[in-house]
């Protein structure tokens, strides 16, 4: 067996980490012996120089929520996606160096290109968070307008309550970046009205747990086509490992 190489995952908390199972699973099936995937659930961003001490054989971190726009200024280098992004959720770590990568953008266009159709013309972002803004690079490389949709307007922000039926009903691709509706507080959804979904619709949420939250429910029953984050997450996991093996 070679030296240990380490993986992991940054973000606070982490009590339900899809990144972690899904690593452990992967080196068990491919009979990875020499690699290792943890947790690193650190309270502040300013932990990170402490962990890349502690760990020197760390060669690769996934970062999540609250990190993904805090860990740029740690990067010695960055992806033109995510400096233009301003979210990174991928390091590569080589010779001290960190390198960020945003594998969000690539696992989002995966799952929207085969879903897309002709009506798909104009879309609404609710949330303004990383992932979001991973999922807006997305939209303007496939000439999609959209705007953001957040409790807190602002100049380039739309509120919930201006989403009209008018609004919702011409934007017929609808993405959830938000947390509502993510497991343990599966009875939440995005405040919009639900009754102005159609059969032209489709709806993304980003969440996987629970595989239909309430926002994909809402819009299934009115004849949505909708689709969840999983396998968003299986994709931007599988790139990331590519990513961190590209050098090895």
């Amino acid at each position: 067996m070679g030296q240990l190489k380490r993986y992991g995952l940054i973000g606070y908390p982490l009590s339900h980490s899809f990144s972690g199972s899904y690593f452990a699973s992967k080196f068990e099936n491919e009979k990875i012996s020499d690699c290792r995937y943890d947790l690193f659930p650190i309270q502040n961003i300013t932990e990170l120089p402490s962990l890349l001490q502690e760990f020197p054989e760390l060669q690769g971190l996934n970062v999540t929520i609250p990190y993904k726009e805090q860990v740029l200024p740690f990067l010695n280098q960055m992806t033109d996606a995510v400096r233009e992004i301003g979210a990174c959720n991928c390091i590569r770590i080589r010779n001290g160096q960190l390198e960020g990568h945003n594998t969000d953008v690539f696992g989002f266009e995966e799952i929207l290109s085969p879903l897309l159709l002709p009506n798909h013309q104009t879309a609404l972002v609710l949330g303004t968070g990383g992932a979001a803004k991973a999922v807006a690079w997305v939209l303007r490389k496939k000439g999609i307008s959209f705007r953001y949709v957040s409790r807190t307007p602002s100049a380039n922000v739309i509120s919930y309550s201006s989403c009209t039926r008018e609004l919702l009903a011409s934007n017929s691709l609808i993405i959830n970046t938000t947390p509502l509706g993510m497991y343990p507080h599966t009875n939440e959804a995005p405040d919009i009205d639900y009754q102005s979904i159609g059969d032209q619709h489709l709806l993304i949420d980003l969440i996987y747990n629970p595989a239909r939250t309430l926002f994909l429910q809402k819009g299934e029953e009115k004849g949505a086509v909708v689709e969840n984050g999983l396998r968003m997450l299986e994709l931007q996991a599988d790139e990331s490992w590519r990513i961190w093996q590209q050098y090895n």
